[in-house]
């Protein structure tokens, strides 16, 4: 009896050893072909990611590196290079020049809302308020998210434009980052 005992824990064991590193896998998913780590900063993991240097490179030219660095907690609706690359031709180029740094800043923290809200704090609110969650940026402005038929999130700007959250819940050490397929504008 105490063999099989043995074999049976040895078999659990194993088995835990197996998954162990997919559930950590699918707790905080692969961004930009990076793995993202609940112990680095928004920043750090960020500049792992290659579907984000646009989005690192403007943050970098608005100055908000050593912010995004800071303890937060921050949630983070982060455009992809593609969401960028949506935007009228020279428009990244414009942003990013000095005499621009105003202008970037504001259309940089309207993608940043304070605290951490995961995807359930995020559903949690929009139930609260009748399908849709109104959040505040850092910038000022709100943003609208809801969900729609096919279960897919969506966030909406103040003038309309509207982004899917492609990728949710990847935990920081400082917050929270939700990918998003379109740039907001404040």
């Amino acid at each position: 009896m105490k063999a099989h005992s043995r074999k049976i824990a040895f078999a659990l064991a194993g088995a835990l050893f197996l998954v162990g590193p997919v559930a950590v896998q699918a707790k905080n998913p692969m961004v930009g072909g990076a793995a993202m780590y609940p112990t680095k900063t928004i920043v750090e993991n960020a500049m792992q990611s290659k579907d984000h240097t646009t989005l690192v490179a403007a943050v970098k030219a608005a100055g908000l590196v050593d912010t995004l660095s800071g303890p937060g907690p921050f949630t983070v609706f982060a455009p992809t290079n593609a969401a960028f690359a949506k935007l009228p031709t020279g428009t990244v180029d414009m942003l990013v020049k000095p005499e621009n740094k105003e202008k970037l800043t504001g259309i940089l923290t309207y993608h940043v809302v304070p605290g951490r809200m995961t995807a359930m704090d995020i559903a949690a609110n929009a139930k609260a308020h009748g399908g849709k969650a109104m959040l505040t940026t850092v910038q000022g402005e709100q943003l609208t998210l809801w969900k729609d038929k096919m279960g897919a999130w969506w966030i909406s700007d103040v003038h309309g434009g509207k982004a899917k959250i492609t990728i949710a819940n990847v935990m920081q050490s400082n917050g929270v980052i939700h990918v998003i397929d379109t740039v907001l504008m404040p």
